[in-house]
């Protein structure tokens, strides 16, 4: 037995090592000094951010890239108030983070301490679990909880708030109090089954079935079952189509892909409404998913597949829900299947060819705005260029609103998994630039381009100076049309032309502002530049930024490339 005497601080630092963790990003505060300090010792992957809400965003976005837990830490009263929008989206998302936050001392509790506030009050309800630390004791019993409870069951956030006195308390803890199990270090730590008469059912249901399609969610990465599921997709000739979080959970160019569905779709829709069965899988089947709650339509048979029962039934009755891990559950389904795979393959096989057949016609028909060459640049035609750009190893990631729906609808992935990258638990503008510090971390030596609006990158500029402290290499891809674009083309699309409001920005060229902040900077104004600027982009070290001047006709930037009438009635969301 070896007694070392240490502050919580320390504690808490060494628990972090012991877990093998990643990054992490944080704006330190007199709180937590004594885990800066020990941080500095230990040789902790720790980083300056320049905001704690980009801290979190870059946890999220790591975490989601690689499945390892997302570290991120705050001073108490502002710094941790900046977390809850990240809390959030890592709440809504399933992302596996820990957040160590700075509180007050215990014995001047409530006498008005600088930055003071009812911050656990204001952060519980953002995240999975909020553990209180209130003995140094616990430390490494509690920062255990708060792996094993971040990356079992569905992942989600948990916060661990440390007083200034436990942080800089001193205890004898003994060397075995740091011993931890590694497996708790990523999502899914943990895996469940549903039930053995749940799979066969469903296993029965999938047999009988003459249009059965499958519909991927987030969870099928939070699962790490895109490999499983392009396998059983194969192996049964059923169509996948997938949610904004979903996509790659078969690879978007293989010819059972039907691509995205919801309110955004190219053939997704129409073939859910020809579907007789309808297997759901990892997914939350929300409002965007669902065309606000309008697909899949009445009387559709659904087998729901969900690690979170609550899921389950929130917003359609599933003829058969399964509770239980995706790629334990579809393993499962899979061995019951055994002695039927290939009288089903081959008798799925006309109703699968139909899938690139309907695919390529609709290539065909959008093909104009796919390659068009007006100028300013059209969305479609962008998009365009990153399929052919980005290596299919590479990541794109996709800030909240624009970025993401463009992308979820254009933006193929080559190979199955997690290689788009939006923030759609919370939606939240500003993800773009800090997202890609995450996944550059995450995937170091991976081509990572990410999709952001101006409006997203003014909120974050700022992080261009933390990307280059950190020696990283990735693109940022300026989506500027001077305005808060989905806004204004919502204004557009309800009230007519001319009714803006609050939605214009001003004209900035941000290749320029990139060089000032000492990163390479292109700005591309014409679409026939574009295959060019973004291959220089994948060959420049450091930080770049990618402006490209894309269309000021709010008539034109609402996510679609096709000529579907939109026909709004009172109290529809449109978009």
């Amino acid at each position: 037995m070896i007694v070392n005497e240490m502050t919580g601080g320390e504690a808490i630092a060494r628990m972090i090592k012991a877990f093998g963790s990643g990054p992490m990003f944080g704006m330190g505060g007199f709180q937590l000094l004594p885990f800066y300090d020990a941080a500095k010792r230990l040789g902790l992957n720790h980083h300056l951010i320049n905001d704690e809400r980009s801290g979190i965003f870059a946890a999220d976005a790591y975490a989601k890239a690689c499945g390892r837990v997302g570290l991120v830490d705050a001073t108490l009263g502002p710094g941790a108030t900046n977390l809850v929008t990240g809390l959030v989206e890592a709440l809504n998302a399933g992302t596996p983070i820990v957040a160590i936050v700075g509180d007050t001392h215990r014995d001047h509790s409530w006498k008005n301490m600088t930055q003071e506030s009812r911050q656990i009050d204001i952060l519980r309800p953002c995240c999975k679990e909020l553990i209180r630390i209130e003995s140094a004791r616990r430390i490494p019993e509690l920062m255990r909880r708060a792996y094993a409870v971040a990356t079992s069951g569905r992942p989600g956030p948990v916060v661990v708030d440390v007083p200034e006195d436990v942080a800089h308390a001193t205890y004898p803890y003994d060397e075995t109090e740091f011993q931890v199990d590694e497996n708790y270090g990523a999502a899914p730590s943990m895996r469940c089954r549903a039930s053995r008469d749940g799979v066969e059912a469903a296993a029965a249901m999938i047999a009988q079935a003459k249009r059965p399609m499958i519909l991927a969610g987030g969870g099928i990465h939070l699962s790490r079952a895109a490999n499983t599921l392009t396998d059983f997709a194969r192996s049964l000739n059923i169509p996948v189509a997938h949610t904004l979080t979903g996509k790659g959970s078969i690879p978007c160019i293989d010819p059972l892909s039907a691509g995205l569905f919801g309110r955004y779709d190219r053939i997704a829709n129409a073939l859910i409404a020809e579907s007789d069965l309808l297997l759901v899988v990892g997914c939350k089947l929300g409002e965007i998913a669902t065309k606000r709650y309008t697909i899949p339509g009445a009387g559709k048979r659904v087998i729901h597949v969900d690690i979170m029962a609550e899921e389950i039934g929130r917003t359609l009755q599933p003829d058969l829900a399964l509770w239980g891990d995706a790629r334990s559950t579809l393993e499962d389904i899979y061995a019951v299947l055994a002695s039927e795979r290939h009288s089903i393959k081959s008798r799925q096989a006309g109703y699968a060819a139909e899938i690139p057949q309907r695919m390529a016609k609709w290539s065909e028909e959008v093909a104009g705005r796919l390659t068009s060459e007006e100028i300013p640049i059209s969305m479609a035609r962008l998009v365009t260029e990153i399929n052919r750009a980005l290596p299919s190893d590479g990541y794109l990631i996709a800030d909240g609103g624009f970025a993401a729906h463009w992308g979820g609808l254009l933006f193929d992935t080559k190979q199955a998994g997690r290689h788009f990258i939006p923030d759609r638990g919370f939606a939240s503008i500003g993800y773009g630039l800090p997202g890609a510090i995450g996944v550059a971390l995450a995937a170091p030596g991976k081509a990572v381009l990410s999709l952001t609006g101006d409006g997203g990158f003014n909120m974050v500029l700022g992080e261009l100076e933390t990307a280059r402290r950190l020696n990283l290499t990735f693109t940022m891809i300026v989506v500027n049309n001077a305005a808060s674009g989905y806004v204004k083309a919502l204004q557009h699309l309800v009230y007519g032309p001319g009714s803006y409001h609050a939605s214009d920005l001003s004209e900035t060229n941000y290749a320029a502002a990139a060089q000032a902040l000492g990163c390479n900077g292109i700005r591309v104004e014409d679409p026939a530049d574009l295959a060019q600027a973004l291959a220089k982009s994948l060959t420049l070290s450091g930080p770049t930024v990618l402006d490209v001047v894309v269309t000021r006709d709010p008539a034109k930037m609402l996510p679609g490339v096709d000529n579907r009438a939109v026909k709004i009635k009172k109290g529809d969301r449109v978009a």
